[in-house]
């Protein structure tokens, strides 16, 4: 199958998927773009930029030579919290949108919900071929809801975690001197 046809294919059944899901779907797949590209930039981070970060502020707290006196101390201060706020860089951001995709997929179940009342208030009855795009409506997006923030969740986790070590880290390296 050549490559071509088979790229066309998957945005087929992307844009496919897409419609069934409406609106709300669209969100999510926006909000997970937009998650899992601050995850991406924050993992090349601390793949890198991260120890050259470290290392100027280290050299900045050397360079001061007497390192016990109180400007030292406030000296000290600044360069952890000046580290600090690069190694937690978009995380309530990512956070945030971790939170939200769950609610945008409660909200398109509701609109598929209130789809599936609109038929049966039409119909008159519960027929099960009028109902079911709404019903595919309310379970697509529930379901995409709940994968991005789970994803999300525990990437974010491990992202804390990692900004918290390097932290540690950071404040050793600055005692030892």
């Amino acid at each position: 199958m050549p490559l071509n046809s088979l790229v066309s294919g998957l945005w087929y059944d992307l844009a496919a998927f897409l419609g069934r899901g409406g609106w709300p779907l669209v969100l999510i797949v926006a909000a997970a773009f937009a998650l899992w590209t601050m995850i991406f930039a924050r993992l090349r981070y601390f793949a890198g930029p991260v120890a050259a970060d470290r290392a100027r502020a280290l050299d900045r707290w050397r360079q001061l030579g007497g390192q016990d006196g109180w400007h030292a101390q406030q000296i000290r201060r600044r360069l952890i919290s000046e580290h600090q706020m690069q190694l937690v860089r978009n995380n309530r951001l990512i956070a945030t949108l971790v939170k939200i995709c769950p609610l945008l997929g409660l909200l398109g179940t509701v609109i598929g919900m209130i789809e599936v009342f609109q038929v049966m208030a039409v119909a008159g009855n519960g027929n099960a071929r009028a109902m079911a795009a709404g019903i595919s409506k309310a379970t697509i997006t529930t379901m995409a809801g709940m994968v991005v923030a789970l994803s999300g969740l525990l990437v974010s986790n491990a992202l804390a975690r990692r900004a918290q070590a390097a932290r540690r880290r950071f404040i050793r390296a600055l005692d030892e001197g």
